[in-house]
């Protein structure tokens, strides 16, 4: 099963979480963020969809990964996703704030958000983030995979609904959770939290979705799926789904997400003076994927990728450069999930449906 490779290094890695140095005082500014990318308008008769390309970083708490890929953003008018760890919200002396499912309090596999110093420079991140129109999903909590049972795959929808419960506490309490009065305010609305990605891509749907409709999720972007499609309505949700598509310079195929590249190309071994061979080798898959979407059924480009330095920094560096490249191109537009949904829901209802009927492109 490709998502299983997803267990081996997460179980032992923050996703990437690094500290940063502390910032000095910053007002908080507007809560207003800047608009959609991408004009929310039904196409003309006869008019192609844009290509869209979704970049989303799972976990998202590291203060020099935010930094490269907001500029790099700002550079070709691209708006990404960041899928969240509440656990990055609890500073490590309050860690037993947080219980996952079937756990002992204060327990996760991918740690804890560092210092206050830490937590300080991770809400400026976000709130940075979102005023400049890019997105903040979830990517839950304490990344509870196969091998860290009970898993995401072990949990009922009980459990899961309680596992979104925590992560909305945590994003509106962490404040009073942390003892730290004086911490920059999130400005960061909980409603705007409208999808997520499942650690490890675990969750059935038929147990995961009912939960997540019930925290007003509007879409998940967890499910393999064969090639590239369009996103589908599974349980009452838009389902983004992960595609599995050749991955250039191994002839075979995986899910076209950083780690499982890894898994793909070397078992992730920590293999750094590969960096650079396996950076060409992924951003070809992406220069590949986009070929065969933009001349085939132009559905949306899910490019799923994390925080992280596995193997010399091998994969954010693709996920960057291939940003740089196409983000500005012609028909092409960069944006988020909830940005996507508002575009489908205001095309015609026959338009939209052949757009999702359409077959997959570039499996």
């Amino acid at each position: 099963m490709f998502v299983a490779a997803l267990v081996v290094a997460l179980a032992f890695t923050l996703l990437g979480k690094q500290a940063a140095p502390a910032l000095g005082a910053v007002a908080d500014g507007p809560a207003r963020p800047a608009g959609p990318n991408v004009e929310i308008a039904a196409l003309r008769p006869g008019e192609r969809p844009p290509q869209f390309v979704l970049f989303s970083f799972d976990g998202s708490g590291s203060h020099e990964k935010w930094r490269r890929f907001l500029a790099t953003a700002d550079r070709v008018g691209a708006q990404f996703t960041g899928f969240l760890s509440g656990t990055y919200l609890l500073t490590n002396d309050n860690a037993e704030q947080y219980t996952g499912p079937g756990h002992a309090a204060g327990k996760s596999s991918i740690g804890f958000g560092g210092t206050p110093q830490d937590l300080a420079v991770l809400i400026r991140d976000l709130n940075t983030a979102y005023l400049r129109g890019h997105e903040i999903g979830s990517h839950y909590n304490g990344h509870f995979c196969d091998g860290a049972d009970p898993s995401g795959n072990d949990w009922t929808t009980a459990q899961w609904s309680a596992e979104m419960d925590a992560f909305a506490r945590l994003f509106t309490d962490h404040r009073a959770l942390n003892g730290l009065a004086g911490l920059p305010r999130l400005i960061v609305p909980a409603a705007a939290i409208q999808g997520g990605r499942t650690p490890c891509l675990e969750g059935e749907p038929e147990v995961f979705f009912p939960a997540a409709r019930a925290h007003g999720m509007t879409y998940d972007s967890s499910r393999p799926v064969t090639g590239l499609i369009w996103p589908q309505r599974l349980h009452g949700l838009w389902e983004f789904g992960m595609p599995v598509v050749p991955v250039a310079a191994t002839g075979g195929k995986n899910i076209a997400m950083d780690y499982n590249f890894w898994v793909q190309l070397n078992d992730a071994r920590d293999e750094p003076e590969r960096a650079a061979e396996f950076a060409a080798a992924v951003l070809e898959t992406y220069e590949q994927m986009y070929a065969a979407a933009y001349d085939g059924n132009r559905a949306p480009l899910v490019i799923g990728n994390h925080f992280n330095n596995w193997s010399g920094n091998a994969f954010n560096p693709a996920a960057e450069q291939f940003m740089a490249e196409v983000c500005d191109n012609p028909e092409t537009v960069c944006t988020t999930y909830q940005n996507v949904i508002a575009w489908m829901e205001a095309q015609d209802p026959d338009v939209l449906a052949e757009l999702v009927a359409r077959p997959p492109s570039g499996s």
